[in-house]
């Protein structure tokens, strides 16, 4: 009898347990199967569950943070310009018209033209950063800020040769961006434009950094280091932030490579590096001063170097030498290599460009180079590297032809409609003047002085004042009206 009470007793209590089970285990299932749902709160004070993986999961990827952090600081700026345009086309009675009234009927006509683009805050009393290409020639620049200011800036320093610009506003108390090291970057990193595409203020778009050291293959501008990246980047983020995840700008956006001019995924920054070294400059002297060697490096590639009998394709080549240069007073010749500058080996021509401009003019720089085989090494003083934008003939003295010229550079091209994109462009031509006498026109382009090729206004120069008093000026000229082209020869006598 008690064996069965046993048996019946274990029996009811294993049954209790059973029963415990099955009425706890749904609970349990219920609370496994149900989402944990993540509130503000679960972010500031995360459960035990989700405190390793939360950070990790968006801490990487807080681009609303950046954007929170370095937007206020960016800025709308709108330039206008004054540009003149003169009517070539020409009239039956255009002779009739200059001679009886004195002034030729062709005088240029003014007209103003808007152009908008992007620029950021760089310390709290208004010194804005932005693309020298938006701002240079304009009239009035005006800045709208984040809170909806409309302030006019002026200009504190152009560089064309990095396409970089400072200007400023009055006033104090603006937020602005640090400005990173851009050697620090790498390739993949995210990075973040902001900009005002198209009109549409404070647009931000993300991307990666696609390359650095990129070189566009253009004569403008002079300096290229670019990092490219597929961040969106349209017509009017020009001279707007690339910052990296930290909030620290790491590049100025300044140009996109499209076949339509809109996004095609590849745009381009100026470092920051480059960036703090010119507009330090510009802060204090208003102009970027630069070392000057005076000659025309060239890359080697395989064919050079098989030429030249060359061991390796390191250093650049020499193309030539401008005469009175640092580097003709120095000794070096057309065909040299140089190798080094200061001990500093030199990777390609850019890279040697950067160099001398870097070394203070009156400094000694030590050239190690291969000539002929053999290595030497040269001792250059380097000078100042001259403005070379805009320059007018002298209005008196021999070289007085009246005219006015600039280089002609693809961007300059593009402004005028031109197909010619190298050569000296005419600007302006004095009324009376000898040039103006044979016919010379502003918007034709130069394209040799005494069948000597010139490529620049400094090249122009040089020309007129190699010819003597009464001497004959042969002048090979273009003239793009409507689409049609034609060249002409123009000859002259200096004064």
């Amino acid at each position: 009898m008690r064996k069965y009470l046993w048996i019946g007793g274990s029996g009811f209590v294993l049954g209790l347990l059973v029963a415990g089970l099955i009425l706890i285990q749904p609970e349990n299932q219920e609370r496994q199967l149900s989402p944990t749902r993540i509130s503000d709160n679960n972010f500031s004070s995360p459960s035990p569950l989700y405190a390793s993986t939360l950070p990790e999961a968006v801490s990487p990827f807080d681009f609303a943070r950046v954007a929170e952090k370095v937007a206020p600081a960016v800025v709308k700026i709108v330039c206008e310009r004054i540009e003149k345009v003169t009517r070539f086309e020409e009239w039956p009675f255009d002779e009739f018209w200059d001679r009886f009234f004195g002034i030729p009927r062709r005088q240029p006509r003014e007209f103003k033209n808007t152009f908008q683009g992007t620029g950021f805050f760089i310390s709290s009393d208004g010194y804005i950063v932005t693309n020298n290409h938006l701002v240079e020639g304009a009239n009035k620049i005006t800045v709208f800020t984040s809170k909806g200011d409309e302030i006019v800036a002026k200009t504190v320093g152009l560089d064309a040769r990095t396409d970089l610009a400072l200007i400023k506003v009055d006033g104090n108390n603006y937020p602005f961006v640090e400005m990173g090291d851009s050697s620090q970057i790498k390739v993949g990193e995210w990075v973040l434009a902001i900009g005002n595409p198209w009109g549409l203020e404070h647009t931000v778009t993300a991307g990666i950094v696609s390359a650095k050291g990129r070189q566009l293959g253009t004569s403008e501008p002079v300096y290229q280091d670019f990092i490219q990246t597929d961040a969106a980047i349209n017509r009017g983020n020009s001279g707007g932030p690339l910052v990296n995840l930290k909030g620290e700008v790491i590049g100025i956006t300044s140009n996109i490579f499209s076949p339509t001019g809109a996004y095609a995924g590849i745009g381009f920054a100026i470092p920051s590096n480059l960036a703090k070294k010119v507009v330090a400059q510009l802060k204090e002297k208003g102009r970027v001063i630069r070392g000057y060697l005076g000659i025309v490096p060239t890359a080697i590639n395989e064919e050079l170097r098989q030429v030249l009998k060359l061991k390796s394709k390191e250093g650049v080549v020499v193309s030539s030498v401008e005469p009175d240069s640092p580097a003709d007073k120095a000794g070096l010749k057309q065909y040299d290599v140089i190798l080094e500058i200061n001990g500093q080996k030199v990777k390609d021509d850019m890279d040697l460009r950067f160099k001398i401009a870097e070394i203070p003019p009156g400094s000694k720089a030590t050239l190690k180079i291969i000539r002929d085989g053999k290595e030497q090494t040269l001792t250059a003083t380097i000078g100042e590297l001259p403005e070379e934008e805009t320059e007018r003939t002298p209005e008196s003295g021999p070289e007085d032809i009246g005219l006015t010229v600039t280089t002609l550079t693809p961007r300059i091209a593009r402004s005028y409609g031109l197909k010619t994109q190298e050569g000296v462009l005419v600007t302006d031509v004095s009324p009376f003047s000898e040039a103006a006498k044979k016919g010379i026109q502003p918007g034709d382009i130069i394209l040799e002085v005494n069948r000597i090729k010139v490529t620049s206004a400094r090249e122009f120069q040089q020309a007129l004042r190699r010819i003597k008093s009464g001497e004959p000026i042969l002048l090979l000229m273009r003239r793009e009206r409507e689409g049609l082209s034609r060249d002409f020869i123009v000859t002259l006598r200096m004064p």
